[in-house]
């Protein structure tokens, strides 16, 4: 996946899906838990709380295929920041509650997994299996029976103190287990680092939309938070 041409769409495309099923579900959760205008549907609430999991086995797979994953992980990483800073600025600004503060998100996650990847990448396919599961079945427990601790430096972790919100949420505990499943997949769907799909009709604009989406997921990402409130705090 270095070069355009050599990138395997399939996975650009899902990417892509993906980050738009991310705006629309940030929209509705800003018009109902920020703007009180709706009620959300059963389905989307399962999306938001586990919809991502999905999104980070796919990171998982794709840094099987690329490279410079350490260098991709700071930069992600970076962006996460990027969003928490904003965040708080935006609290001061008296722009958004103080629960919807970012401390440990998406960004925050993948840039974490991806930096660690030169490591997860030399475990034996079953080792790494059996990490992922275990480290998935902790974290859901967390999720579950949420354990409280009286430090407040150990939420990315997935132990929270009293009264801990971030307005989006990606703990270490069960996520990295979902990455490390991800490169299992990754190592066993794609040995060859080849689409399994050659023959569908990549110049069809309808899929070259969603391939473009796949490959500036980061930007877009980081953009969609500001321009989806700012648009909508404008209007209503």
């Amino acid at each position: 996946m270095k070069t355009a041409k050599n990138r395997i769409w399939e996975i650009d495309a899902l990417r892509g899906f993906l980050i738009l099923c991310v705006i629309v579900a940030h929209t509705l959760f800003f018009l109902s838990g920020v703007k009180g205008l709706l009620t959300l549907p059963g389905v989307v609430r399962f999306v938001i709380h586990y919809g991502g999991a999905l999104f980070v086995i796919l990171s998982g797979l794709s840094a099987t295929l690329g490279s410079r994953s350490l260098q991709r992980g700071v930069l992600v990483f970076a962006g996460g920041m990027v969003l928490t800073v904003g965040s708080y600025a935006a609290v001061a600004m008296s722009l958004l509650d103080e629960s919807m503060v970012i401390r440990f998100g998406v960004l925050h996650l993948l840039g974490f997994a991806m930096m660690l990847y030169p490591l997860l990448k030399k475990l034996p396919t079953a080792v790494l299996l059996s990490l992922g599961l275990v480290l998935v079945a902790v974290g859901l427990w967390f999720d579950l029976k949420p354990v409280m601790v009286s430090s407040k430096f150990l939420f990315p972790l997935g132990l929270r103190y009293p009264a801990f919100t971030s307005g989006d949420y990606f703990p270490i505990l069960p996520h990295l287990g979902w990455f490390s499943l991800g490169i299992v997949l990754g190592r066993t769907l794609y040995p060859e680092k080849q689409t399994l799909l050659p023959r569908a009709n990549t110049a069809d604009p309808v899929l070259r939309f969603f391939c473009w989406c796949g490959r500036n997921s980061l930007y877009i990402f980081i953009l969609h938070l500001p321009l989806v409130g700012g648009i909508l705090m404008l209007i209503l």
